[in-house]
């Protein structure tokens, strides 16, 4: 095996893995819903395949496309169809070269606020901490081409949050990692859930900027050890 395989073995163990958090956490139904994970190093990316039961989710079956979302002929799945969120996974890497991973689901609270165009306000410490602020509504898009992606980028960058709601669709998460990236998708849901049920009992109470600013920074900063304060 060459130092490139292996760097490729590692990104589809990982994304491999990963799914099965998406159905522990709830964050999906059937097979709706993805990760991918950027192959360090390289233009390409791994994600999982269209339409295939998460139970039969291997490293093996994940797909390898490169940054415009083509599948790479010739490797392990590529006579699969890559999920038909790839072109908006690969848009998010080609424009954004910090992301690591990219996550998609239609987890049930998030899916409500996109119904209702809604952004998700910063009411909780938990929000403050792990996304600096209200989680943002991305323009409505269609499926089939870059569109989910271009939206995605045009709210997120510059935007403290690692999630969107898509407008009518749902929640997208990007991450460092994979692994960040799905953990940024956890507490979307979480975070939509609770904030619905807080406001369907009674006006929410905001938390003052200021707060929210230093909340986010030491969480992202100083919680936990140097260098891996998102946990």
């Amino acid at each position: 095996m060459t130092i490139h395989d292996d760097a490729i073995a590692r990104p589809r163990a990982e994304v491999a893995a990963l799914h099965a958090e998406l159905v522990r956490y709830g964050l999906v139904v059937w097979t709706g819903g993805n990760v991918s994970g950027r192959v360090p190093g390289a233009d390409l990316f791994v994600i999982k395949p269209s339409g295939v039961s998460y139970d039969d989710l291997t490293p093996e079956s994940m797909i390898l496309c490169d940054l415009d979302g083509r599948v790479v002929p010739g490797t392990p799945g590529s006579e699969r169809s890559p999920s038909s969120d790839t072109a908006a996974h690969a848009y998010v890497y080609r424009h954004m070269p910090e992301v690591g991973g990219v996550v998609h689901t239609h987890s049930t609270y998030a899916v409500a606020w996109a119904a209702r165009g809604e952004e998700i306000p910063c009411v909780i410490t938990g929000m403050a901490d792990e996304f600096g602020g209200p989680i943002p509504v991305g323009p409505l898009a269609i499926i089939g081409d870059d569109s989910i992606g271009r939206g995605i980028v045009q709210t997120l960058r510059g935007h403290r949050s690692r999630a969107v709601l898509m407008q009518n669709h749902g929640p997208f998460t990007i991450g460092v990692t994979a692994k960040d990236a799905v953990k940024a998708a956890v507490m979307c849901e979480d975070a939509a859930r609770t904030v619905q049920i807080a406001r369907s009992a009674g006006p929410l109470v905001p938390l003052p900027p200021e707060t929210v600013d230093a909340l986010y920074l030491r969480y992202q900063n100083v919680y936990g050890q140097a260098g891996d304060a998102r946990r």
